[in-house]
């Protein structure tokens, strides 16, 4: 028997990144989280404790932030690909690297009706996220990127039903037809090519999930997550695939019996766990193949 050492990587994970564009007195801003993975020739690094072909995680944070004012940060996809094609085009040992961002959204302050040039309030409603992996060099090298949101937190008060479930002796869960369904929606899309109006897409996808999970009349929350992938794959056809995760928030009719009090679907418990947790991807037939675009990073051991 011979102990070997496995698949590797190693990165910087979680530099925070606040980029502020001062080109005019109404000021611009970027906030990002980002996370740098490389993967190529460092066995020896494990094995033998050999660093002479590993680039310090410290010179990939140094690169995140020299990169923000360099390049600068148009797109998040954008940046993130820039990021990407340099670790594996400069450093011969690199022969993969994968960018993971979270971008968080601000919007004016309006002061006197109008939107203030330089001041900010943080917006709650998503995250906006990618992830960019280029792998090999030279004519084989290609590029992935993934588009995405999450803590999209949306709520139906009506329009939801849940019945006809198998029942087994454990079973005490009640069939309805009329219901609360909730969620804190994560979404990805992974694109075909990498020539695309990126904020577009980003808004168009966002307004479909929205739409889709408004107006789909739900007998399941697995009905509603398929309805929104299908949407956006006929929508955008440089869209591949479409991963989504659901914690079904469940919100359960308070007994008010004891009060003399009905109620009609009216108050509710609002119960954060345990949860139901619906997830789905959604993929055109014809789709090419992945490659490594879903390989994780930060949390890629747990």
């Amino acid at each position: 028997m011979a102990i070997v050492l496995g698949g590797n990587q190693y990165g910087k994970a979680e530099n925070r990144v606040v980029r502020i564009y001062r080109d005019s007195p109404r000021h611009e801003i970027k906030d990002l989280n980002v996370g740098s993975a490389l993967r190529g020739d460092f066995a020896a690094a494990y094995t033998d404790g050999d660093q002479r072909k590993v680039l310090p995680t410290d010179s990939q944070k140094q690169t995140i932030y020299a990169y923000a004012k360099e390049k600068g940060i148009e797109t998040i996809e954008r940046y993130g690909l820039d990021l990407a094609h340099h670790f594996v085009d400069e450093y011969e040992p690199v022969t993969g690297a994968r960018i993971e961002i979270d971008e968080y959204a601000w919007e004016r302050v309006v002061v006197d009706g109008r939107e203030h040039d330089h001041s900010w309030v943080r917006k709650g409603q998503e995250v906006r996220t990618a992830e960019i992996t280029v792998d090999g060099v030279g004519a084989a090298q290609r590029s992935w990127v993934i588009g995405g949101l999450k803590d999209l937190v949306v709520l139906k008060s009506t329009g939801s039903e849940f019945h006809d479930f198998l029942e087994d002796k454990y079973t005490i869960l009640q069939p309805t037809s009329d219901r609360v369904m909730a969620t804190s929606l994560v979404a990805k899309w992974r694109f075909v090519g990498t020539d695309i109006d990126w904020d577009e897409t980003y808004l168009g996808v966002k307004r479909l999930i929205l739409e889709r999970f408004a107006t789909v009349h739900s007998l399941a929350l697995q009905q509603t997550l398929y309805e929104i992938g299908k949407a956006i794959l006929e929508a955008y056809p440089l869209i591949a695939e479409v991963r989504l995760s659901a914690p079904n928030k469940h919100h359960f009719v308070y007994d008010l019996s004891p009060f003399g009090l009905e109620n009609p679907n009216e108050v509710f418990h609002a119960d954060d766990r345990p949860y139901g947790l619906i997830q789905a991807i959604v993929a055109r037939d014809d789709a090419p193949e992945a490659g490594p675009a879903w390989d994780p990073h930060l949390a890629w051991l747990v």
